[in-house]
């Protein structure tokens, strides 16, 4: 949990990027994650509320070469969408990028939450890019920011989206 503030930005791109370099995440990946949470986390401080206890959850979790970056708030008035950005709008861009550097992203709302997730591809540095088809084994969950996308009470492959329900998904 973050605060619903500026700062939560740079602390968690902060932090994600050193946690996956750390797991020898290739930097260019890293860099596409680092830019993702940022986007997301910035549209949740401009668009939406904050959780009730006034912060914002973001969490990443890694399922073999995958990576979901997911920001949790309070919800907004309207649905997260993709904007026009033009070259001189101001604004707009966010999910824009987001769609172009992850492999799909969407929507998910449970119990007066809003999560935007982002997926990508996140292969180890110097290993081979390559797609795997089905469930990936090999969850692991990065330390101390959120509890596993499932709920606390979450376990096995389809923990992911447990007892939510998905309003939109995007490939990218």
């Amino acid at each position: 949990m973050l605060p619903h503030a500026p700062s939560s930005v740079a602390v968690a791109r902060r932090r994600l990027g050193s946690e996956l370099t750390a797991s020898g995440v290739e930097p260019s990946v890293v860099d596409d994650a680092s830019v993702i949470v940022s986007e997301l986390i910035s549209n949740a401080l401009r668009h939406a509320r904050p959780l009730p206890s006034g912060q914002v959850r973001v969490s990443w979790t890694r399922r073999g070469d995958l990576i979901e970056i997911a920001v949790s708030d309070g919800g907004a008035t309207t649905e997260p969408r993709r904007g026009p950005g033009t070259l001189s709008s101001l604004g707009g861009r966010g999910l824009g990028i987001v769609e172009t550097l992850a492999e799909g992203w969407g929507v998910r709302h449970e119990d007066g939450t809003t999560t935007v997730w982002a997926r990508l591809h996140a292969p180890r540095f110097g290993a081979e890019r390559r797609v795997t088809a089905g469930v990936l084994p090999d969850l692991i969950e990065i330390a101390d920011l959120a509890e596993p996308l499932g709920g606390p009470d979450a376990d096995g492959p389809g923990a992911v989206c447990r007892e939510t329900s998905i309003s939109r998904a995007y490939p990218g």
